[in-house]
């Protein structure tokens, strides 16, 4: 999901340009169904959906110690190669998703996003490969897309007709990736997107304001296929408490009936939100059904629920994970945290800019340093294939994380995360910083320090850090070059200054490791 506030600009402009007003439609054959009044059903257990009892959580061991999962943000809007959110902006005249979609495609009003969805075959998806190159690149859990805003799910869903396994690929395209996860060796998570879904698509069901079609509604409008473009006149894309999150309880028990049904199909050991824990107490009933679920499977907690402070749902940092999307935290967090991000657009788009696996390692090292985890969307073609920039940068982390891995995995935060003039800026999509050689990240593991060199090194370094006036009581022994030969060194006040390999250009970034007594 991208910043809103760009996006949101531009379709509220066009909102009250229409003069748009909320209304009514009559409800649709094959539309949301259930009874309103129906109790929530939730596995029981030590959880509630109370605040109080979801906020006895602690993050397991295993997502502390993994610091590194790939995603699968991938679906039917990867089909076009223009980028994310491309099944919403094909409605908004003036966007370049709509200008693309009329060329190429037609007029919405004729071909619309479920039109799109029979084009997504995913002819050349080989997850036991793609797991085989995820894993030498150092991940240690993998989260499949389960449902995006597209209202589009990825498995064999028993809620929804448009799912993946009977349309488009006609495969669970889930289950096929937990599978490859599981065979690797991999925890195993799904994303739903789906909570801002009946907002966030409502232009669907607009029409040009402008010849030759005015007034001729988008395909959204047509009753027949109500239950993917959702009935949802009675709200626009921000409800009326200024949230995408809707009010509508029929719509939110539908959401929840199916992301159980995800739950309890796959299993997950990772449920991430695009937002706040969605609706309240429908959404807190989920989460604390994931709970309940994973401790009846294996007698502890395993399970992970990750989620966002954006302003939209619940955000409770201590019943989850906080999840921060295209950001960092500010220092040392003191409870597990992940980061979000792609190596290009969310999905895959013909005119990217993507990510090297520099920058990647750059990331994961300030992010690790900091008590975060990073997600990782590897940007796959629509047949499931990835483009070369994927390719090349899985390649790189692969030769990284042979080497380096150690000061990843299992590591905890030390005394100060790092030092060094570049400080990324601190919240959501604010993705920044071009290091240098004085930037240096910490981790620990048992009675070692690694000490990761962001911008390189070249002959000699100094780590302010490890002086003597900054730990007087420390007492330093050894310092190695991780894949390399141990280092001479020399402590003085200020610094402790080492004496480096030079790098040949383009070498990865160095880590060393330093051991001693009174580091740790």
């Amino acid at each position: 999901m991208p910043d809103l506030s760009k996006r949101d600009v531009l379709f509220a402009s066009l909102v009250a340009a229409m003069g748009l007003q909320a209304g009514t439609q009559a409800k649709a054959t094959g539309g949301i169904s259930g009874a309103q009044d129906a109790a929530l059903d939730m596995r029981p257990g030590r959880f509630r959906s109370s605040v109080a009892s979801l906020e006895t959580y602690q993050a397991p061991d295993w997502f502390r110690d993994a610091k590194f999962g790939i995603w699968s943000h991938w679906g039917p809007q990867a089909v076009p190669g223009q980028g994310d959110w491309y099944a919403r902006f094909l409605y908004v005249p003036g966007h370049p998703h709509y200008d693309y979609h009329v060329k190429t495609y037609g007029h919405p009003s004729e071909f619309g996003y479920k039109d799109i969805i029979p084009l997504w075959k995913a002819e050349r998806f080989d997850p036991e490969a793609l797991m085989t190159k995820y894993a030498a690149a150092g991940a240690k859990y993998f989260v499949s897309m389960g449902v995006h805003h597209d209202n589009f799910d990825l498995w064999n869903s028993r809620h929804h007709r448009w799912n993946a396994a009977a349309m488009g690929p006609k495969r669970d395209i889930v289950g096929a990736w937990k599978a490859a996860a599981k065979r690797h060796g991999l925890r195993f998570g799904v994303s739903e997107h789906l909570g801002a879904s009946y907002c966030w698509w409502y232009p669907n069901h607009l029409y040009d304001q402008f010849w030759p079609r005015l007034g001729v509604n988008y395909d959204g409008a047509d009753p027949r296929y109500a239950d993917l473009y959702h009935d949802n006149r009675d709200q626009p894309y921000l409800n009326k408490l200024g949230t995408w999150y809707t009010t509508n309880p029929k719509f939110q028990r539908h959401w929840f009936d199916r992301i159980r049904d995800l739950v309890d199909s796959y299993q997950p050991d990772l449920l991430y939100s695009d937002g706040g824990i969605p609706f309240g107490e429908v959404g807190r009933t989920l989460v604390a059904h994931l709970y309940n679920s994973s401790v009846a499977r294996s007698g502890e907690l395993e399970a992970v629920y990750a989620h966002k402070n954006l302003g939209s749902g619940e955000f409770l940092p201590k019943a989850g994970v906080q999840d921060v999307e295209r950001g960092v935290l500010e220092g040392i967090n003191p409870l597990p945290w992940q980061t979000d991000t792609s190596n290009g657009d969310w999905f895959y788009s013909e005119n990217d800019r993507f990510k090297t696996a520099p920058e990647v390692i750059g990331m994961l090292a300030d992010i690790v340093s900091k008590n975060g985890n990073l997600l990782l969307n590897v940007v796959q073609h629509a047949d499931g294939s990835l483009p070369p920039q994927s390719e090349e940068l899985l390649a790189g982390l692969a030769a990284w994380m042979k080497v380096n891995a150690e000061a990843i995995h299992g590591t905890r935060p030390w005394r100060a995360y790092g030092e060094g003039p570049t400080r990324p800026k601190a919240g959501a999509f604010a993705e920044s910083g071009t290091y240098t050689a004085e930037d240096i990240r910490f981790t620990t593991k048992g009675d070692e320090l690694f000490a990761i060199f962001l911008g390189g090194f070249a002959g000699a370094s100094a780590i302010r850090s490890l002086g003597g006036n900054a730990l007087p009581d420390a007492r330093i022994e050894r310092v190695d070059l991780l894949g390399g030969p141990r280092l001479q060194f020399r402590r003085e006040a200020g610094a402790l200054q080492l004496t480096l390999p030079r790098q040949s250009s383009g070498a990865p970034i160095p880590v060393v490791r330093i051991r001693g007594r009174g580091l740790v």
